[in-house]
């Protein structure tokens, strides 16, 4: 399979029925390891068709409008432009991406919520007049520089569960709507809809219902300002998981159609953006450099200076009395045994460092918790003993840390650590990191969902440019196949 950095020139795999996803990586795993053992994404991009049909039967009228910063792959942008959903984009560079794939300026939206006048001036040259707005300091920037834009009221959500800080950063009031729609009745622009974002993070779907309200008491204040409001845009939060779809629909459903019916002219659109993404893409990274920390050196309290910085101090506690987080935990069961169940006080505990870190593929890492695992690629017995382990980037930064305690077999280097769902966060992004280079990204899709595409005619000509065929013969014989089983 060809892999691309930048250029749109890429290449997708149709498999033969009888290939996996675990024979791809195979396959790339042996193929770097003998021409340099680079890290490398596989994308199976059959996902992103199956997770629009699943949309569309379950979420529909509600159009999709994937934003484009979570992963501005090309094969992604094409496979969703072609699969006729919409765009929602925070730059200049993602709405110029996105409109050399031919996708009309009606299907794109602008929503970074501080935008930079000159790319106001873009927006409104090529045509794309929806965007969002929160405050009156943007409203004024975009009444100088596109005087014909059609804008969303940008408003909060509140979730007395999640982040608090997170929800409120960015929209407005209700009581501020007013406001707003005084200012831009005097500077003669145009108010359309609504926008809120309800965070994934959010466990409390009641947050849903009062964010639909708060928008059915701002398009009530629009018609006493003469406004026709005709677009909700209830935003993203989709983790891709099918019972929280489920969830939400169940929640938002029957207050859109008593809020928002049919009759009523109003176009509800969302933003999945790590639904579609998420889950479709794998990487695989090489372990480059290993370091060795005897237990019975660590401090009585169980922390321990770490080697990247010797600055960093890592509480090592968890790991001494036996708990670990299921998240940071690998994810064969034998690897989620109690700690003390597993070792000896004498057994070492190891730190790996691998070839790509939160300057690159796991940058959300820095903000967030992981929310993948690793898995070991190489063949190893089942009785073979875990060690407490730590996972670290290639920078040697203190802030570089990927996991901070899992059991593993003990790994040499050369050996490769598979992750799963980690379509969204980096993957189109440059790092800043020095000589980091970014992962090789190979597309795959099988047969069945190419078909599926074919029958429904929603194939381009200009992607079907993009497939070949991957005969079986290319597999690794069954005695050369690495496992890919944790």
């Amino acid at each position: 399979m060809k892999g691309f950095l930048e250029d749109a020139n890429y290449s997708i795999g149709l498999l033969d029925e009888g290939a996996t996803l675990a024979d791809v990586i195979d396959n790339c795993i042996y193929e770097h390891t003998h021409t340099g053992k680079r890290a490398f994404y596989v994308g199976d991009l059959g996902k992103l068709v199956k997770k629009n049909i699943q949309w569309q039967n379950m979420m529909a009228p509600i159009k999709p409008f994937y934003p484009v910063r979570c992963n501005s792959t090309p094969g992604v942008l094409e496979i969703l432009g072609t699969l006729g959903v919409g765009f929602a984009c925070s730059s200049k560079s993602e709405m110029a991406l996105v409109q050399d794939l031919g996708i009309s300026p009606e299907n794109i939206i602008y929503t970074n919520p501080c935008k930079q006048a000159s790319q106001i001036k873009y927006a409104a040259k090529a045509g794309i007049n929806i965007m969002t707005c929160d405050s009156d300091i943007e409203l004024k920037k975009i009444a100088r520089n596109h005087p014909n834009a059609k804008l969303l009221l940008h408003i909060a959500t509140e979730d007395i569960t999640a982040d608090e800080e997170m929800n409120m950063k960015f929209g407005t009031t209700l009581k501020n709507c007013r406001h707003l729609m005084e200012c831009a009745k005097e500077l003669g622009v145009q108010i359309v809809g609504v926008k809120f974002h309800v965070s994934g993070f959010c466990k409390e779907l009641q947050t849903y219902i009062h964010a639909i309200s708060d928008a059915r008491c701002v398009f009530d204040m629009a018609e006493e300002f003469g406004f026709k409001m005709n677009m909700l845009d209830i935003g993203g939060g989709f983790t891709g998981s099918e019972l929280q779809l489920e969830e939400v629909n169940h929640v938002i459903r029957p207050l859109l159609d008593v809020y928002f019916p049919k009759e009523s002219g109003v176009n509800v659109i969302a933003e999945p953006g790590c639904y579609y993404v998420s889950s479709a893409f794998t990487l695989a990274v090489n372990i480059i450099a290993k370091k060795t920390v005897e237990y019975d050196k660590l401090l009585p309290s169980g922390v321990y200076m770490e080697p990247p910085c010797q600055e960093k101090a890592v509480d090592l506690s968890r790991i001494a009395k036996g708990l670990l987080m299921t998240k940071n935990a690998c994810k064969t069961t034998s690897f989620l045994l109690p700690v003390e169940q597993t070792r000896n006080d004498d057994e070492p505990v190891f730190t790996y460092y691998i070839n790509d870190g939160v300057y690159g593929s796991f940058a959300s890492k820095l903000s967030e918790k992981l929310n993948t695992i690793p898995e070991v690629h190489k063949k190893y017995k089942e009785d073979e003993p875990l060690f407490a382990s730590s996972l670290w980037g290639p920078s040697c930064d203190e802030l570089d840390q990927i996991v901070e305690n899992c059991l593993l077999p003990e790994l040499s280097v050369g050996d490769w650590l598979i992750f799963g769902n980690m379509g969204s966060g980096t993957l189109g992004e440059q790092s800043t990191f020095n000589d980091y280079q970014r992962p090789l990204i190979y597309y795959m899709m099988s047969f069945s969902d190419w078909d599926e595409m074919q029958d429904a005619g929603i194939a381009s000509d200009t992607l079907m440019k993009n497939f070949f065929f991957v005969p079986p013969c290319i597999q690794l014989s069954p005695e050369d196949r690495f496992s890919t089983a944790a």
